[in-house]
């Protein structure tokens, strides 16, 4: 553990040197003629801990702003403001930010309609584990048509609106691609 270093980030490695090297803890490291005297709370209520806190260059820098980038980002809808070092190389003049052009948004992939008209598609790729409806067969809006498995879980579709089943295009065990017709749902 003396030797072990670990720079740039805080690790526990300082505790663990206090721990073994506590004269409770390793007796025969001092004069002390006490047992071992550690039991299973000894750190919560005996274990004086005197290590000093975990410092990085950059919290010594006597100008706490020097080096660093204040960002707005989006997560989730809400907006955070998120303080970078400006070694991370997004410069917020190079990105355009600095200006208040307000960045681009990406459109959301779409995967396809799960249902548009009659028509009920599959929304992503996946296996049909499930055929819960026949050819002919009257359902009501809600009623489960198939299950999908993607990604190690089960997706039940279900009819879009009331109707008769038409055009039934699924087997069980068949993969389908993103947008795929499964049926079709007439009134």
């Amino acid at each position: 553990l003396e030797e072990f270093q670990v720079e740039g980030m805080a690790t526990a490695i300082p505790f663990h040197r206090k721990v073994v090297t506590d004269p409770a803890f390793a007796p025969e490291l001092t004069d002390s003629t006490d047992p071992f005297t550690v039991h299973t709370r000894w750190i919560e209520t005996e274990f004086t801990n005197d290590i000093p806190p975990f410092t990085t260059p950059a919290d010594t820098d006597t100008d706490e702003e020097a080096g660093r980038e204040t960002v707005v980002v989006e997560v989730g809808g809400k907006r955070l403001e998120v303080s970078l070092p400006s070694s991370l190389g997004m410069s917020l003049a190079r990105t355009g930010l600095a200006a208040g052009a307000k960045p681009k948004r990406r459109a959301a992939k779409k995967s396809g309609p799960v249902a548009s008209g009659d028509t009920l598609a599959s929304p992503m790729q996946g296996t049909i584990v499930k055929i819960a409806v026949e050819e002919g067969q009257e359902v009501k809006e809600g009623d489960l048509v198939v299950v999908l498995e993607a990604m190690k879980m089960e997706q039940p579709l279900n009819a879009h609106k009331s109707g008769t089943i038409t055009g039934l295009n699924a087997t069980v065990g068949a993969s389908l691609t993103s947008g795929a017709a499964i049926c079709d749902i007439k009134d």
